[in-house]
């Protein structure tokens, strides 16, 4: 993807200064977004069940970049602005989720010893209530200020982490 911010070096200071992640967790959004791209013209060629596991995930974090980062309702109170500090925690857990995912399925990728992988259709299945906070985080409200919404999508990101665990105990 072609960036035309001109102002991406400069900001760096600031970005280092306010949460010293941020620059690597954008440049994690980059990359997914761009394989998606070059994913797509694959989907279209041979379908999407056609696609590696780890193809799959990446799939579904660039939806989630998408659909739940980066797409904004102006006329709702928790989406008309959005914090700068809600921003990179929204992120964080993306990148925790896409980090977790990857892992999981290429952990498991020659199965246990009766030959269960963790797929993403596992993942989704297992993991649907925290996927479902995982969407649903830009609904923190911003009136209720930076400590709450922090706290409360940090709390997201170690669910995130511990049901992952879980997940791969259950497959070893």
């Amino acid at each position: 993807l072609i960036s035309y911010s001109k102002y991406s070096k400069a900001l760096e200071p600031f970005y280092d200064n306010f949460d010293s992640e941020f620059v690597q967790l954008r440049t994690i959004f980059r990359e997914v977004l761009q394989k998606e791209d070059e994913l797509n013209e694959i989907v279209q060629l041979v379908g999407k069940d056609a696609l590696a596991e780890g193809d799959k995930i990446i799939l579904e974090t660039a939806r989630f970049i998408k659909d739940d980062y980066l797409q904004q309702n102006s006329f709702t109170s928790y989406d008309k602005y959005c914090p700068f500090y809600k921003s990179v925690e929204m992120m964080r857990n993306i990148a925790t989720f896409h980090r977790l995912a990857t892992a999981a399925v290429e952990k498991t990728a020659s199965g246990n010893a009766e030959g269960a992988k963790i797929t993403l259709n596992v993942i989704k299945q297992r993991l649907s209530d925290v996927l479902y906070k995982l969407t649903s985080q830009k609904f923190e409200e911003p009136s209720d200020g930076e400590e709450v919404v922090r706290r409360n999508l940090r709390k997201v990101n170690e669910e995130l982490v511990e049901r992952f665990h879980q997940l791969e105990d259950e497959f070893r």
